[in-house]
């Protein structure tokens, strides 16, 4: 009898355990899947290309969301607005539109789009209407780093390997930060001079992951446009490339706003 009793008080408390797992469930898969239907377009910044967003998609996909990564020309703020237009024309739903450093100023034009329903910027340039980048930095003193840019015979920039391990992307491994610098898309100097038309924050709201050990943008810079405008503010010990250095915290700010688009 012994032995049938404790056969049948097992048998009750599985049972149990297997409702409170069903009661769970819906409001689980219901919590991970009502992201469905929304897309994220993330826009890769100068020195960079699309692969800088590798760690931070798999984190948006598991949460139902569909992805794209815009691989820019980094040729001027039309042409890699165009390439970012392209991907939001494709996308079937509402998007999320995500920039990193120069790619604010693509977001900002681009995120004009009517399916456009949220921005993102991730230590990234917020330009005002008729402003560029060179606008936003006239005055301030020139980085230890704009030394080790190599311009080439077209106008492209580059930023040395050494300058990538050390300043663009010193939270990184060394080891992910020379591939850093041997992926890197060059990025023609007129681009800083071009200057944004609409800017598409005045009308969406924005968030802004604020990297506090950037060596790029100054954190200071990055709180003055986040507050010019209006913006849901994160901050994350990293440095500018905080995709690749914490993008756990990055996938969160980009899930929060997802949530909250409409």
């Amino acid at each position: 009898m012994n032995i049938l009793l404790k056969k049948c008080l097992a048998a009750a408390v599985m049972f149990g355990s297997l409702l409170s797992i069903s009661a769970l469930t819906p409001a689980s898969a219901a919590r991970s899947d009502d992201l469905k239907g929304k897309n994220v377009v993330l826009v890769h910044g100068a020195f960079a290309d699309a692969s800088s967003w590798n760690k931070v998609i798999p984190l948006l996909q598991a949460k139902g969301l569909h992805v794209v990564a815009v691989q820019n020309p980094l040729s001027s703020l039309d042409g890699d607005v165009a390439a970012t237009r392209r991907a939001i024309e494709q996308q079937d739903g509402p998007v999320i539109l995500v920039g990193n450093s120069w790619a604010g100023a693509v977001i900002t034009q681009a995120g004009n789009d009517d399916k456009v329903k949220a921005l993102v910027y991730v230590a990234a340039f917020a330009p005002r209407k008729d402003q560029s980048i060179n606008d936003i930095l006239k005055g301030k003193p020139a980085p230890s780093w704009a030394s080790a840019l190599q311009k080439d015979s077209a106008g492209y920039l580059t930023l040395s390997t050494d300058a990538i391990i050390h300043d663009f992307a010193q939270d990184l491994p060394v080891a992910q930060a020379r591939l850093v610098a041997a992926t890197q898309g060059p990025w023609f100097a007129g681009c800083a001079d071009d200057k944004v038309t609409q800017a598409a924050w005045q009308s969406k709201p924005s968030w802004f992951v604020m990297t506090e050990r950037d060596r790029i943008m100054p954190p200071e810079l990055q709180a003055a446009m986040a507050q010019q405008i209006g913006a849901t503010v994160v901050k994350v010990d990293a440095g500018h490339m905080p995709m690749l250095s914490k993008p756990t915290e990055v996938a969160a700010a980009i899930i929060d706003a997802a949530r909250a688009a409409r």
